[in-house]
């Protein structure tokens, strides 16, 4: 049985190009063009995957985002479409719990590429889930891997779900060091020069969550002229 796809799209047309790719890939796709109506469906069923426009009638796609995180159950990943390309609505999408976003107008080929590479992610996330324990702790960091949590000296910190996935490499691999390309390919799913600037903020904004001194960071540590390392003592699993 094909992977169940349900995409929240107003626009007809746009919808029934990206149906037809997702069925070149075995999808099994739910259309639905009202924002409403879309939140009921993410809500009510098991999705694999969730493509959401972000500017949609009724419920708009930052609010579906929510409601998805919120949602008890399995880990449903988001790919966000928008035809708005500034830095702010990118970041907003994410902060709600998108795993990657596309502005239109974008190509089929870059999108089928984008939705492998979260199906890609999640399969190795979920292997990795199931081959090791479910905490992970570190000098007070803790990492819940089932639940995707995560905390530092007791107290709860958000995370999007790219630096969750950013940080679950990391502690899953102590003392390993990555280059930007290589956490591209492993957390992105895609690897690309271009985007390499997009580690370098991701793991910004996850220190900034995680680190009591983000200046000195105690657990995601830079190798100059490399790339990133998490601590080398290594995390302890439960």
């Amino acid at each position: 049985m094909g992977r169940k796809v349900l995409v929240v799209e107003d626009d007809r047309d746009i919808a029934n190009l990206v149906k037809l790719q997702l069925a070149d890939l075995s999808c099994e796709v739910t259309l639905c063009h009202d924002g409403t109506a879309g939140l009921r469906l993410a809500e009510s069923r098991n999705f694999d995957l969730v493509v959401l426009d972000l500017m949609l009638p009724g419920t708009d796609g930052l609010a579906i985002c929510r409601g998805i995180r919120a949602r008890k159950g399995p880990y449903t990943p988001i790919l966000m479409l928008t035809a708005k390309s500034s830095e702010l609505d990118r970041v907003l999408g994410l902060e709600m719990g998108a795993d990657d976003y596309l502005t239109k107008p974008f190509s089929l080929a870059e999108f089928g590429a984008r939705v492998k590479a979260i199906f890609r992610r999640v399969d190795s996330l979920g292997d990795g889930a199931r081959g090791s324990a479910p905490l992970i702790e570190a000098d007070g960091l803790r990492i819940d891997a089932e639940c995707r949590s995560v905390s530092v000296d007791g107290r709860p910190v958000e995370l999007t779900a790219k630096e969750f996935d950013l940080l679950m490499q990391f502690a899953r691999n102590p003392g390993r060091v990555y280059t930007r390309a290589q956490l591209l390919d492993l957390v992105w799913g895609y690897s690309h020069s271009s985007y390499e600037h997009t580690v370098n903020s991701h793991i910004n904004r996850l220190r900034a969550k995680i680190e009591p001194d983000p200046d000195q960071p105690r657990f995601v540590q830079t190798v100059w002229g490399v790339g990133y390392k998490f601590r080398e003592a290594g995390p302890r699993e439960c």
